[in-house]
């Protein structure tokens, strides 16, 4: 049953709601897999590992599975119910050691996080924890190899998700955003998200980064494989009905493109249903990353003064990051301010789409393929080529679906793009995607 590691989210569904596969062989095969492809399991990696995850839970996930199996022979079960899933080490699950791909953070909750207990209640069978960029502050994972080159980055900072899922080691994982840590590995590993509105989604017990703009969501390797995982997620029955795409525009905030990025993205576009229409940027400012940095580095210094004794446990561009806001000190008042910015410029954004008649906005996820692996943690904003677009909507909280758009002619590596809806079109944007999907296909290692 070893292939059965390769099966997605939908198709491992019918095949376990027909009682052609269970979930006890599903979950080995997925385990076998995790031995087989990930390597060395290790706080820093090694140059010759994937090291996707932080811990394999080997024996819970059994009795999981054959809880599910119990479930699913009662015929009573969710339609997620045996499937297997990694979470991201920041999510909180009772009586597991969460540390945050840290040395600095060695806790056991007592209870789940909101959204484990949301998939832990679907019947989904957790597998362990994944590597994240230490304490999710950063666009890369660099202990983490990418399964398409291992000197390459898997993306920040949910990278051990994104690698994970493109070596076929688990259909379905979860990760954060707040500057892009949903989108980035997913378009540097060749996989599927959505980043929801913000706000749809409970971050309770999740390790923050910055409240205000953290957003947690689902990652598969396609766009249809995260809805079910959306709608467990956030205890939401999808319409039947999604609006078509009628109208889109490209983005107004694309800059320089890597050629193999240019060359997906105008794929993608030329691959679009409706009118491509071009009006007059919003009014909303375009160039938001200082002040974005201003109100993240705040809110991520707020929560970790409680290790203030401990900074020489973090890696170096943390500690770099947390001395940043410190020297930066920024007062309440300025606070207050640049959030009434970010509201204007949401509200910008949406008058525009509105004004315009505009169902999405359409963009590269990243500008670059995954770059060489290994500077991520020596420089505190060494990764701004990373998150230079997806950090935007974090700061509107709009909803994004990032897809593989395809792979480069000259790095051999995946591209990515994404499609950006209003507040609250989560599930339009995922029926789009999926149908873009459709259109461009998917890609693996």
């Amino acid at each position: 049953m070893d292939e059965a590691a390769e099966l997605g989210v939908l198709e491992a569904s019918r095949l376990l709601a027909r009682r052609s596969l269970s979930a006890a062989e599903l979950t080995e095969a997925c385990l076998t897999r995790i031995r087989e492809r990930d390597g060395e399991h290790s706080h820093d990696g090694d140059p010759a590992s994937i090291n996707a995850w932080v811990r394999v839970y080997e024996e819970d996930a059994r009795a999981a599975a054959a809880a599910a199996d119990d479930r699913l022979t009662r015929g009573d079960a969710p339609p997620l119910c045996g499937i297997p899933i990694g979470l991201k080490d920041l999510y909180a699950v009772a009586g597991k050691p969460l540390t945050a791909s840290s040395l600095v953070l060695d806790d056991v909750p007592r209870r789940d996080c909101d959204a484990w207990a949301s998939l832990s209640a679907a019947g989904m069978v957790l597998l362990g924890h994944l590597h994240t960029h230490e304490f999710a502050c950063g666009g890369t994972t660099d202990q983490v190899g990418n399964p398409w080159a291992l000197e390459r980055s898997a993306g920040g900072s949910s990278g051990g998700s994104g690698a994970a899922l493109a070596s076929r080691q688990v259909p379905a994982a979860t990760g954060t955003d707040t500057a892009g840590s949903l989108r980035i590995p997913s378009a540097e590993c060749g996989t599927s998200t959505v980043k929801p509105t913000r706000g749809l989604l409970s971050i309770r017990g999740i390790v923050p980064l910055a409240p205000s703009f953290d957003h947690p969501g689902p990652m598969a390797r396609t766009v249809a494989d995260c809805e079910p995982l959306l709608a467990a997620l956030s205890a939401t029955e999808p319409p039947g009905e999604r609006r078509p795409l009628r109208r889109y525009a490209v983005s107004p905030r694309i800059a320089d493109l890597d050629p193999d990025v240019a060359e997906g993205f105008e794929r993608s576009v030329a691959a679009l249903p409706g009118e491509r229409v071009e009006p007059p940027p919003p009014s909303a400012r375009l160039d938001v990353l200082d002040d974005f940095f201003d109100l993240v580095l705040t809110e991520m210094l707020a929560y970790h003064r409680r290790f203030d004794g401990r900074r020489d446990d973090y890696r170096f561009s943390n500690r770099a990051r947390l001395e940043h806001a410190e020297r930066r000190a920024m007062t309440a008042e300025e606070y207050v301010a640049l959030q009434a910015g970010r509201a204007e410029d949401t509200g910008a954004w949406c008058d525009w789409l509105a004004e315009h008649r505009i169902d999405a906005v359409v963009e590269p996820t990243i500008p670059i393929v995954a770059p060489l692996r290994g500077s991520g943690y020596d420089e505190p904003f060494g990764d701004v080529d990373d998150l230079s677009l997806t950090h935007y909507w974090d700061w509107t909280g709009f909803p994004v679906v990032a897809l593989p758009s395809g792979v480069g002619a000259r790095s051999g590596l995946p591209t990515s793009v994404s499609l950006i809806g209003a507040p609250g079109a989560d599930w339009d944007v995922l029926a789009w995607g999926t149908a873009l999907q459709a259109e461009l296909g998917t890609v693996s290692p």
